[in-house]
């Protein structure tokens, strides 16, 4: 009997060590104390052994604490650090409908930065959009850009044309009143029309538009890949004549002929605008395949009269016959350079990712040359087959086009901060809202920790945390965030590093991290022992021209 008490009262112990609350009799002074964590402050500092404290949602002691917290966690062995900030996110549709972001939580992000391609309402809805999302919960805390493309989207549709001198000055006043709802600036993705279609001329006068409210112009570039020097040049460009910071969205070298050389380049090209005085920096994430639609094997022509011309001129086997052969013999100029196709080093570093209908999701996960191998097509003919067939879904493939080197390289740049250019999901085990498998909507931040800090040492742990803490939250406004510090906001995560670990594949892109205990978002747990609550404690973060 006395062994049974004995490992009863052990099992309990055991249980209380990591998660209590406080005793029954005992008068709580905060709703939650963390001890004995070896606390990491995100400025990039070596860790400290200390509690932090936290009521009202905001970090009040830390250091030695000697009163009780309403809940008690026990940190020994692990990491406390700043929560983690997705400095390039796909969420601003999605937490509309399901606000957890419970694969964000679980990878320890408490901060989402979204907007890539704007935001889901017009500009004179943002504010209500912003109350509605505040008013239903998020998981997370929510910032956003407003596209540039959106804007001109709004004023003169996709067509490839350029602006009339009174259609710009519309578009400007929409990212005008987008600042002043609170956006953090404006954002491109060059590489996709409409955006493609718009010049540099039209985009620095547009970033004027946004200037007064120390906006950021955040880009996915004209050119990621062998003239990938020169669409850093124009977004240096626009950010130095428009009187705005600069964002690279997923900063990569994606052209597989010259890996090892253009990262360099890259690196180098920054360095001289910041040291020229411009505010220019980068985000990435850490795998070497890119994942986007199958539409951009398809040349810009294509779609130059937009979106639903290009479909009804795909469905025609003379244009397609044509299209086909016309790529083939690479009549479309700089384009045949630039395709990802070629990128990648040719149809067996794309691999289908979601083709979504029959007959075509059968082939998940394999090469576009081994599919129409099989299927004994030509492989821009087995594309186009697969993206009308999807519609109206968006099919997505995996392009292999980045070199481990050029990841190590980026990540090792001071200047870059992490991102997943991933969604939140609806449902956890499900791909993400953009319906792309890709293993960064669920492995990104942990994999940081596992493969570049602990297993692969390419960066240290306080430097890290740094660019996943403190640098993006002062790079984008949140002062009030992304450092273990008295009175700034509770955004806290427990980890352990020895056992953090991605577990997200090619091949199972929904495989859930592990390693991660705790995550607090404005002081309130979003995950207890590795498990989900439910809080819905986030917050929408505005830029600095909000009204």
């Amino acid at each position: 009997m006395k062994s049974l008490i004995t490992a009863t009262a052990c099992a309990l112990a055991a249980l209380a060590g990591t998660f209590s609350s406080a005793h029954a009799g005992e008068r709580a002074k905060y709703d939650i104390v963390i001890r004995n964590g070896r606390v990491l402050d995100g400025a990039g500092n070596p860790w400290v052994r200390a509690d932090v404290a936290v009521r009202g949602g905001r970090i009040v002691a830390v250091g030695v604490v000697p009163q009780k917290g309403k809940t008690e966690i026990d940190a020994a062995g692990r990491f406390v650090s700043p929560g983690w900030i997705d400095s390039m996110d796909q969420s601003g549709d999605v937490l509309r409908r399901q606000g957890l972001a419970a694969n964000k939580l679980l990878m320890g992000v408490t901060t989402v930065i979204a907007g890539e391609g704007g935001t889901p309402v017009p500009a004179a809805e943002i504010s209500r959009y912003f109350a509605s999302l505040e008013k239903q919960g998020i998981g997370v805390n929510f910032a956003t850009y407003y596209s540039a493309t959106q804007a001109r989207v709004e004023v003169i549709g996709d067509s490839a044309r350029a602006p009339s001198a009174d259609e710009l000055t519309d578009m400007k006043t929409r990212i005008d009143t987008a600042m002043r709802a609170g956006a953090l600036g404006i954002s491109t993705a060059l590489i996709y029309p409409p955006g493609a279609y718009q010049s540099t001329e039209e985009l620095i006068e547009l970033a004027k538009a946004a200037a007064p409210y120390g906006a950021i112009y955040a880009t996915h570039m004209r050119d990621e890949g062998v003239r990938l020097g020169d669409a850093i040049s124009e977004a240096i460009e626009i950010g130095e004549k428009g009187g705005v910071k600069v964002e690279i969205f997923h900063l990569k070298a994606a052209y597989k002929p010259m890996w090892g050389a253009l990262m360099e380049e890259a690196g180098a090209l920054i360095d001289a605008a910041r040291a020229r005085g411009l505010d220019i920096a980068a985000d990435l994430y850490p795998y070497t395949a890119g994942g986007t639609g199958l539409e951009i094997a398809l040349p810009l022509e294509v779609f130059a009269d937009g979106l639903d011309a290009a479909i009804e001129k795909l469905k025609g086997k003379e244009y397609r016959a044509d299209l086909i052969k016309r790529i083939e013999n690479e009549e479309f100029g700089e384009w045949s350079r630039i395709n990802l196709v070629v990128a990648s080093g040719g149809w067996d570093g794309v691999v289908l990712a979601n083709a979504f209908k029959p007959p075509y999701q059968q082939y998940q996960y394999r090469s576009i040359a081994d599919i129409a191998a099989e299927l004994n097509v030509n492989p821009y003919d087995l594309v186009i087959d697969i993206m009308l067939n999807a519609l109206p879904n968006r099919a997505f493939a995996f392009y292999h086009m980045i070199g481990e080197q050029d990841v190590r390289t980026a990540l090792q740049f001071p200047w870059t901060s992490i991102g997943t250019d991933a969604a939140a999901v609806e449902e956890l085990g499900g791909v993400d809202d953009l319906g792309l498998p890709h293993p960064r909507s669920y492995g990104t931040f942990p994999r940081i920790l596992a493969k570049y800090v602990r297993d692969e040492h390419v960066l240290t742990l306080e430097e890290a945390v740094r660019k996943m803490t403190s640098w993006p939250a002062s790079r984008h406004g949140f002062e009030d965030r992304g450092v273990i510090r008295e009175g700034l906001w509770a955004d806290i995560v427990v980890f352990d590093a020895d056992k953090v670990q991605d577990n997200a594949t090619w091949e199972n892109g929904t495989a859930t991290p592990t390693g991660i205990d705790y995550v607090l978002v404005n002081g309130v747990l979003a995950v207890r022992e590795g498990a989900l609550t439910g809080a819905k404690a986030g917050r929408v973060l505005r830029g600095a021209g909000a009204q």
